[in-house]
């Protein structure tokens, strides 16, 4: 009997693993991603109607924020992934936390799942490093003077929700 409480149980955590992946990274990346996308092309159409300073450079600009946010995105979703194949369960206690499960008797003190991996203390430091690396593309595009403000900003963005949304897709079904 004690199996079958266990195979279940897996089973629970790994859908809510899901559920919490499909309600707080795909369909936030993917809306995100799109206002981004939205707001850095009619940035570019206005660049190229309003102003006429459209030129080879300024593509070649714009393909690279899309390029490096889409970076920045593969390296954070890489690891979200890894920490969905070895520890569901701390998606599937977020998930739990976020729904609240009111209806029952709470524990007194949840436990939460620790994550311990070899380079856990340099995670903060990578999160900080990607985005610092996003901003830095947009500033290094301003300064350059081949892409306007809000694509500059809104590209690098647009790639790196995209690029989390592309590398999930077929993994949670």
């Amino acid at each position: 009997m004690a199996k079958l409480v266990a195979v279940n149980r897996r089973d629970e955590i790994e859908t809510q693993a899901k559920y919490y992946v499909r309600s707080y990274i795909l369909l936030p990346s993917g809306m995100l991603g799109l206002l981004c996308m939205v707001g850095g092309i009619g940035g570019l159409g206005y660049q190229f109607i309003a102003t006429g300073s459209y030129t080879w450079a300024t593509f070649l600009a714009s393909s690279g924020l899309l390029l490096v946010g889409g970076l920045c995105g593969t390296a954070q979703t890489g690891y979200h992934r890894y920490l969905f194949r070895t520890v569901p369960e701390v998606f599937a206690a977020r998930m739990r936390a976020a729904i609240g499960k009111s209806g029952k008797k709470t524990r007194v003190a949840s436990q939460a799942t620790e994550i311990s991996h070899p380079g856990r203390a340099l995670v903060p430091l990578g999160y900080v490093a990607g985005a610092l690396v996003l901003f830095a593309a947009s500033a290094l595009a301003l300064l350059k003077g081949s892409v306007d403000a809000v694509p500059a900003l809104l590209l690098p963005w647009a790639g790196f929700y995209w690029g989390k949304l592309f590398l999930w897709r077929g993994i949670v079904r």
